[in-house]
């Protein structure tokens, strides 16, 4: 969410970035907010002097009274009685406008960084650099679900009868890889100077509203029934929320947190659940990254935050891309984002496996995240995340890369600890 000054004072501005992202149906309601804001402030003006007004007559009143000015400070105290109905209505006035205004707010996007590519979708993000070469081998690479079904290590059968399509049994070596991914991974952020955490997988609604736009929350969330709570997407959110209405102290920012979590997700949308493999599926597993911190130092975070995903996935062999999300692939919370894209020798092209964003103060705004600045002013911070590792989804990166032309996987040697030493897995 954005700060209502910037509606107060630039409205061009606004709108301009509501273009920017193609959606001209919101320019509407730059407008209705700076209307309701303006008789918002009114009504409030009228209510503030209202109840001063009283004050002010009371103190009259009082001294009528002492000095036995009855008829007097009888008359005073009707016009005390006739004011003192009218602020109720005024009060309700004022709680009804910002309502309006939140309600409207919530929809509009926040500011987009100044050097984001323009572009109407992903088809028209922009490939900015390339780490490692994007090797193709002499032999044939299978497609990732005959890889793994070649170690006995899925079974997609068995999941749609006990939960539908969507869900995977993984088993064996590559159920041990999963978690060992997910273990270096946890253990690559710890030393990065991340605090490991495990968060709560579900989270209520206000908390779910303040990490997301309602777009988001349609088309990705599950809500228990009968009850306010969600199931998370991903740490992010019940991360996020963790701060929810705290005012922190500046010596403790930046706040540097690693999560694990499964994750669940609805992907209602074009893309759709995968018929056949784990690419995108109902749940998964995945390590996050999250940090709050002041505003000067969101950029070099963010900077930082995604090249911690080229260094973790080139230590497992794996080339990877920087891909810069342009204006109409950004979340409506996200100032700026990044996805970092593995090699698939199968496929002959790149897949999204990280996302990196900075949302400035947009979360903040709406979870009222602040801090007390060195001059006792409060500030509002802020949050950014990506994505550590995503297995099952980077398991297809990691065996196409790592797939021998006997059917072996190579274990790198980062990973070896986590697999027990093994420096291979082979087909049973």
């Amino acid at each position: 969410m954005i700060s209502i000054d910037l509606i107060r004072n630039n409205k061009d501005l606004v709108k301009e970035n509501i273009k920017k992202k193609f959606q001209d149906e919101k320019l509407v309601l730059v407008d209705e907010v700076y209307e309701l804001d303006k008789e918002y402030r009114e009504t409030k003006m009228k209510a503030d002097e209202e109840r001063s007004r009283v004050n002010s007559l009371s103190k009259e009143i009082g001294n009528l009274m002492a000095n036995k000015k009855i008829d007097e400070a009888n008359k005073i105290k009707e016009e005390v009685a006739s004011i003192k109905a009218n602020i109720p209505k005024l009060e309700e006035k004022e709680t009804n406008l910002e309502t309006e205004i939140n309600k409207r707010m919530m929809v509009i996007p926040n500011i987009i960084a100044s050097d984001v590519p323009i572009g109407k979708d992903d088809s028209e993000n922009v490939e900015e650099m390339r780490f490692g070469d994007p090797v193709v081998p002499p032999y044939e690479i299978p497609y990732h679900a005959d890889i793994m079904a070649s170690f006995n290590g899925l079974d997609k059968d068995a999941a749609g009868r006990v939960s539908g399509n969507g869900f995977y049994y993984l088993m064996g070596d590559i159920a041990r890889l999963h978690s060992a991914v997910l273990a270096y991974a946890r253990d690559f952020m710890i030393d990065k100077g991340f605090t490991y955490c495990i968060p709560p997988f579900m989270i209520h609604g206000d908390a779910v509203s303040g990490v997301m736009s309602f777009t988001e929350q349609e088309n990705m969330m599950y809500k228990i029934e009968n009850q306010d709570l969600y199931l998370i997407g991903t740490s992010e959110h019940s991360m996020i929320a963790k701060f929810k209405d705290q005012i922190l102290k500046e010596s403790d920012l930046p706040i540097t947190m690693t999560s694990y979590s499964p994750c669940f997700r609805k992907e209602v949308g074009a893309h759709g659940i995968e018929e056949r493999g784990v690419y995108r599926i109902h749940q998964f597993e995945k390590q996050e990254m999250v940090v709050l911190c002041k505003k000067e130092d969101s950029e070099e975070w963010y900077n930082k935050m995604w090249n911690y995903s080229v260094e973790l996935f080139r230590s497992l062999n794996i080339p990877v891309r920087k891909l810069v999300c342009c204006s109409g692939d950004l979340a409506d919370l996200k100032y700026r984002s990044c996805d970092i894209e593995a090699w698939s020798p199968r496929q002959k092209a790149y897949f999204e496996v990280c996302s990196c964003s900075n949302l400035t103060d947009a979360q903040a705004r709406r979870l009222k995240i602040r801090y007390k600045n060195s001059n006792g002013e409060k500030e509002f911070v802020h949050t950014l995340n990506n994505t550590v590792i995503a297995p099952p989804r980077m398991l297809i990166a990691f065996l196409e890369n790592n797939l021998q032309e006997d059917g072996s996987v190579l274990i790198p040697e980062v990973l070896r600890p986590y697999m027990g030493g093994k420096t291979k897995i082979t087909k049973n």
